[in-house]
């Protein structure tokens, strides 16, 4: 988006046509959307109102700021990244590159957690723990909307992720009713059988495929939170082992899973002694999300 030369200041419509215009040269994907999130981010409104500001002057400081979020995007870093922040649920969440960026078909993991906890008349205030936390999307999203009373706490083996998910509960106002921890797996949980349901969005993508992701995830998102192992199952395996020894009788498991890995996830859940197994879709009719009954 070059200026120089120009005898008036642009106006906001010329600048994010412009910009999307040298975000489609570089192959920035969706370029117009990117250029109109990131106006709005500057301008501090949504993007549904963007177009109110399309007739004003855009002040140099802003074409500026322009300049190097449209740079960084065409190096292929993702837009949230380039953002600070992504929509998740009802949630505006900080996002950088301590962790995974919270994607769409995470939200109806949430949605299967919410309507077990909703129907399960689990007596007293069930403890519920995200595993893998990253962002803290998933357990913030929990205690934002389920009305009652319950313990939620989100873990992670990479410090850099919990103090993220810190910053999001406090962003959200929600540190007050949600704990953090640093831990790898479940593997700190002295008492047996005290967790009443655990979820998880694991790194279920094989090993060698990894690799092969498209770079603006491989080359930016944190590959702890991507590999799964040699076949993608690696923590599966490993957590529904785990919830073995931690769940209450009658506590659940709940997954977001490769849409390939259903029916070995099944097997896997069969294998430990869980019931009610079941294999759910997202909205695109994948299957994405696994959950089960300690009987």
């Amino acid at each position: 988006m070059e200026t120089t030369g120009e005898s008036r200041q642009l106006t906001w419509r010329e600048v994010v046509g412009k910009s999307a215009a040298f975000l489609a040269s570089k192959g920035v994907p969706d370029p117009a959307v990117a250029a109109e999130l990131l106006a709005a981010r500057l301008l501090g409104v949504g993007r549904g109102l963007l177009a109110s500001a399309f007739d004003r002057a855009a002040e140099e400081r802003h074409l500026a700021a322009m300049r190097r979020g449209m740079a960084r995007l065409a190096k292929g870093e993702p837009l949230q990244y380039v953002l600070g922040e992504w929509d998740f649920r009802t949630l505006t969440l900080k996002c950088d590159r301590r962790a995974l960026i919270p994607r769409p078909e995470t939200e109806g993991l949430v949605s299967l957690v919410l309507e077990w906890l909703r129907g399960s008349g689990r007596p007293g205030a069930p403890l519920v723990v995200d595993v893998g936390t990253g962002t803290g999307a998933i357990v913030l999203s929990l205690a934002k909307e389920y009305v009652g009373e319950a313990t939620f706490l989100g873990t992670d083996v990479s410090e850099d992720a919990v103090a993220l998910a810190r910053e999001n509960a406090e962003r959200c106002l929600l540190a007050d009713r949600v704990g953090f921890a640093v831990m790898d797996g479940l593997d700190d949980f002295d008492e047996p059988q005290c967790v009443d349901a655990i979820v998880s969005n694991p790194p279920y993508i094989e090993s060698a495929v990894v690799d092969t992701l498209d770079p603006r995830v491989r080359d930016f998102e944190p590959r702890l939170a991507l590999d799964g192992g040699a076949t993608g199952l690696d923590f599966y395996d490993r957590y529904i082992a785990d919830a073995l020894n931690l769940l209450k009788v009658g506590g659940a498991v709940f997954f977001e899973i490769g849409d390939t890995q259903g029916e070995a996830v099944r097997r896997m859940m069969e294998s430990y002694g869980f019931g009610d197994i079941r294999i759910s879709k997202d909205l695109s009719g994948r299957d994405r999300y696994a959950s089960a009954t300690l009987t």
